[in-house]
């Protein structure tokens, strides 16, 4: 991902600059796309991938909700519990 933030790349590229073969990128990207985190496009005889903004924004989206709720329920949580007592 950091990869293509900087420019759209074809698997080929990507597969050159990454420690993993080629099918393994092809399947990266795919659950990518899927994700909505990717987009992809014909270049030529491949496909050229690039970050999709839209898939982000959803995902922060999501993880923001997330968090609110779990500190929610963290707090009422904290404040509906007694401090336990000092056994003397």
């Amino acid at each position: 991902m950091e990869l293509l933030a900087i420019k759209p790349l074809n698997v080929t590229e990507l597969a050159e600059q990454l420690p993993v073969s080629r099918p393994a990128v092809s399947k990266h990207l795919r659950l990518l796309n899927r994700a909505g985190l990717v987009t992809h496009r014909p270049d030529g005889a491949s496909n050229l991938y690039s970050l999709e903004a839209t898939g982000f924004e959803n995902a922060r989206d999501w993880l923001d909700s997330f968090w609110s709720e779990a500190l929610g329920r963290f707090r009422l949580v904290a404040e509906n519990t007694q401090p336990a007592k000092d056994h003397e």
